[in-house]
């Protein structure tokens, strides 16, 4: 498989630096300037402003990569939607996931209406490429308007039982947005939450199912496909 390496040039810090410093803020629940401090620590100045300036530039390259290498989504996909404050007010943040649980798609919106819930339905339809056998959502009557004028020849299931995947994957964003204070923007919590659910989850190989030596050697995975998406350790751009 192929891929975009991303462009480093001009920048004065290698490629694992930069690396690292995207990967500690979308793995643990940190602010830039505790990554400052986390990298002054191992010897490495670097100021979170322009942590922020990396976070911003490649983080969307890097979960992008990731998620090319994931396998393709099931073709049944649970669907959800929940509040989210920014700056006082509330938003609705669109969630889509597979029966693995990988997400496939989020979306910031101000509604949560029959329009909403079409713009959600396309934007899966673009972004995946493929068109699910089966969708489960939860009773909110947008999503069957919806889906009859987009999907109408998928199945659709309703029961507020069968959409836990969908629910429980909004967990670690609820995490996240705890530390984080709140989002200050619609923009900005789409940049941070589409980054977010293409790179945290990869470093969360499900451990309370396997054996620590299976975690170890899954994480050990893991973490060469990151230095080969990210070129941190300057190999081709194959894998």
């Amino acid at each position: 498989m192929s891929f975009v390496v991303p462009l480093y040039k001009n920048h004065r810090y290698p490629a694992e630096i930069i690396s690292h410093c995207v990967w500690l803020y979308f793995r643990f629940p940190l602010s830039f300037r505790e990554v400052e401090e986390m990298m002054l620590e191992r010897g490495v100045i670097v100021s979170y402003e322009t942590i922020r300036r990396w976070c911003l530039k490649f983080g969307q390259t890097y979960a992008n990569a990731l998620r090319r290498r994931r396998p393709q989504p099931g073709d049944k996909w649970h669907l959800d939607e929940v509040f989210i404050k920014i700056t006082g007010a509330s938003k609705y943040l669109w969630r889509a996931v597979d029966r693995d649980g990988n997400v496939l798609d989020i979306l910031v919106q101000s509604r949560r209406d029959k329009a909403a819930a079409r713009r959600f339905f396309r934007r899966l339809l673009t972004s995946t490429g493929q068109v699910p056998r089966v969708v489960v959502t939860d009773k909110l009557k947008s999503y069957g308007a919806a889906h009859r004028e987009v999907m109408p020849s998928v199945e659709r299931r309703s029961h507020k039982g069968l959409n836990n995947r969908a629910e429980n994957s909004h967990q670690p964003t609820r995490q996240r947005e705890r530390a984080m204070k709140g989002f200050r923007s619609s923009g900005g919590a789409q940049r941070f939450l589409s980054a977010f659910t293409g790179i945290s989850p990869h470093f969360h190989p499900h451990r309370h199912l396997v054996t620590a030596g299976r975690h170890r050697f899954e994480m050990t995975v893991r973490f060469t496909i990151w230095d080969q998406i990210t070129d941190a350790t300057g190999m081709p751009a194959t894998a």
